[in-house]
């Protein structure tokens, strides 16, 4: 049995699918709300839970001249803002534990990045925030290997647990998903996330960025759904041909609306499956 829990107003792990969305990187204020109202909307036409997300910076960008972000406290001025206009849970990630605390004052969710999974110093902050916390499986890491990431957090005092499969590295600038890492995951006793966008990612493809394929988000998000996820992790901008980070990644409102109706069918279909 999974542990299920709240994310502010937000149950993740009960019978309703939560999604995770948002643009990728803080661009302004006005492009959060923008993505965020859409994305409410979708997700309250189709009884989802929904959580806001964007980073105040992006500490693990491809090149040393790409855009990072507002920083910590433009940043978290910005997710209050748009947490307080919209009246949703937030998250955003963190790459040093000096960020934890005061990230956790702001957002609802913190998150751990992929590359960063096994840094213990990073997980006791996180844990200690009281905020909850999602970790993504690390690119070079098995499911199991997940076990020694709870075991951290719960010796830390955190019991709000999400863990997030975003692709596996397949040779070079390549990812692929193995499903099964979904309920390998899972059977941890917290709570599993599907990132649809970021396992599409093709890391550091494109010299100084990354690239991705995109148009298989459907098809993989689809597939996730049918074996049973509580959650959904994708990022949504409005054009993402001009997003200052994971442009090619990225989905469009609209993409992004299309592909949670399909989801949120396919989950109903399922029935149990989660049980």
């Amino acid at each position: 049995m999974i542990q299920p829990f709240n994310i502010g107003s937000v149950h993740v792990g009960g019978p309703s699918l939560t999604v995770i969305a948002g643009p990728c990187v803080i661009e302004s204020e006005d492009t959060c709300l923008e993505v965020g109202l859409a994305m409410k909307a979708a997700c309250e036409r189709l009884g989802l839970g929904y959580v806001f997300k964007a980073s105040f910076d992006k500490a693990n960008r491809t090149s040393i001249h790409s855009f990072r972000g507002p920083g910590l406290k433009a940043g978290l001025e910005i997710l209050a803002s748009v947490k307080a206009k919209l009246g949703v849970p937030v998250l955003t990630d963190f790459h040093e534990a000096a960020q934890a605390a005061p990230a956790a004052e702001v957002v609802d969710l913190l998150q751990v990045p992929a590359f960063l999974a096994r840094q213990t110093d990073l997980l006791v902050a996180a844990a200690e925030s009281g905020a909850a916390v999602n970790v993504k499986k690390a690119q070079f890491m098995a499911p199991w290997d997940m076990k020694q990431v709870v075991g951290k957090l719960r010796e830390a005092g955190c019991e709000r647990i999400l863990l997030t499969e975003r692709g596996i590295s397949f040779g070079y600038n390549t990812l692929v998903v193995d499903f099964r890492s979904l309920p390998q995951m899972r059977a941890l006793g917290h709570p599993v996330c599907y990132d649809v966008t970021h396992s599409l990612q093709q890391p550091s493809g494109q010299g100084n960025q990354s690239g991705a394929t995109r148009e298989f988000a459907p098809h993989l998000a689809r597939a996730a759904a049918a074996v049973g996820i509580d959650a959904l992790f994708l990022e949504v901008h409005p054009n993402p041909a001009e997003a200052k980070s994971d442009a090619a990644a990225q989905l469009t409102i609209s993409e992004a609306e299309k592909l949670l109706t399909q989801v949120a069918r396919i989950r109903d279909a399922a029935g149990d499956i989660l049980a």
